[in-house]
């Protein structure tokens, strides 16, 4: 925590700031690498998605009845 007492000394004036804020406690700090991490889980997890989903329709397109021959 940066808070507290800061003092800027120049030849002799001498000048004082107190500072206090407070921080998140289950903040996470938002950078380039944090940013593209999330962006590259999210491009897989679609991608995962959209593998799952062609996968599990792409198997009952040899058992469609065409209805050719039959009475």
């Amino acid at each position: 925590d940066p808070r507290g007492l800061y003092t800027c000394e120049t030849g002799e004036q001498k000048k004082s700031l107190q500072v206090y804020y407070r921080m998140c406690q289950n903040c996470i700090e938002v950078d380039a690498p944090t940013i593209s991490g999330i962006v590259v889980a999210d491009v897989v997890a679609t991608l995962f998605l959209a593998v799952a989903v062609y996968c599990i329709t792409g198997h009952d397109r040899g058992h469609t009845s065409r209805g050719e021959g039959r009475e």
